[in-house]
């Protein structure tokens, strides 16, 4: 098919294919191409496909800014996640994607790297784009970020995480419980010198508090922890066993906040004749596809992340679309996956 001199010229000028130019091309009504792109099925099969043949020749890329505008809908989710690389968020952002690109959505993905003030930005940025839904990583305490949220009548998952005051939506599981857990698991494998390493972010810090609270109501004493700071990393794990067994160097077990720094402590113990698990119980957290790769395999929490990522995905799908959500909080749980190193 071959370009009018009216579409080039309109090229030139505008710097881009219009909706009017492909109507033009395919000899059909503006409206009929803006159904075609979003109610096809209401566009005969012929005309439709006339239609994707000139956007496909063209490149006609829809301005969904502008489609949004007049529909109040913008098909636009954005999420903000802490980290993307080597994650324990990976299997919930690629179910989210997934489920909301088979609804016809599109994701936007913003990383605050445990960052609160980059999130207080991301979240910023966002608003003012005005997504048909926001996906958090984590609950929003109270902020500037959170009160913009709230003000925003913007559809909100908070996810990883509970809280009883939700902003709208959540769908998670109990950070506390999971530390009250494992120091129960391990204190019932004999272990009676527990410790924490754990990095620099609340959630870690609420495990790590629970673990800490039941190990003291065993009458064990007080937990040794190490805190790597916002460093994450498998070397941060190997320094981490030095520094903790400095101060502890009876520990009989260690918890770590997540399965990276796990493996880190699990390759240091190699390295210092340390036998995992007969001097060294060692638990992480996330079971990374690694964790069962491992020699020995990691023992470790286990979340349904792809779930929380399919559940959270639906819950912003039907708010997006006029439908209630209800219940609007949902707790997915946990489980502790036991394997060699405990």
């Amino acid at each position: 098919m071959k370009e009018s001199d009216n579409s080039r010229r309109s090229r030139r000028g505008s710097g881009a294919i219009t909706v009017r130019d492909v109507a033009r091309l395919a000899g059909v009504a503006p409206i009929t191409v803006s159904r075609v792109l979003n109610t096809p099925a209401q566009v005969s099969p012929d005309v439709r496909q006339k239609v994707l043949e000139v956007i496909q020749k063209t490149g006609y890329v829809p301005n969904r800014m502008a489609g949004g505008l007049a529909s109040s809908r913008s098909r636009l989710v954005a999420a903000v996640v802490p980290s993307t690389v080597m994650s324990v968020f990976m299997p919930t952002i690629e179910a989210l994607n997934e489920t909301l690109f088979d609804a016809g959505y599109q994701l936007m993905l913003g990383q605050s790297d445990y960052s609160a003030e980059r999130e207080e930005a991301l979240l910023e940025a966002i608003v003012g784009r005005r997504p048909d839904g926001i996906f958090l990583t984590g609950i929003l305490r109270p902020s500037q970020g959170r009160t913009r949220l709230l003000a925003s009548g913007i559809p909100v998952v908070e996810t990883w995480d509970l809280t009883p005051t939700p902003i709208d939506m959540l769908v998670g599981f109990s950070h506390a419980d999971i530390g009250a857990e494992v120091a129960r698991f391990l204190i019932g494998k004999g272990r009676r010198k527990l410790a924490l390493i754990r990095a620099a972010d609340e959630r870690a810090e609420r495990r790590a508090i629970a673990f800490a609270e039941v190990v003291r109501r065993a009458g064990l004493g007080e937990v040794a922890t190490v805190n790597v700071g916002a460093s994450r990393s498998l070397r941060s794990g190997r320094e981490a066993l030095g520094r903790l067994l400095e101060q502890a160097p009876d520990a009989d077990a260690i918890f770590c906040s997540s399965d990276l720094l796990a493996l880190g402590v699990a390759t240091e113990a190699r390295v210092r004749g340390i036998n995992v698990p007969d001097d060294l119980a060692l638990v992480g957290f996330g079971d990374v596809s690694f964790a069962a790769d491992m020699a020995p395999a990691l023992s470790t929490v286990r979340i349904n992340g792809a779930e929380m990522g399919r559940l959270a995905a639906r819950c912003l799908i039907d708010r997006a679309e006029g439908r209630e959500v209800s219940p609007s909080v949902f707790d997915l749980g946990f489980s502790i996956v036991e394997r060699e190193t405990s």
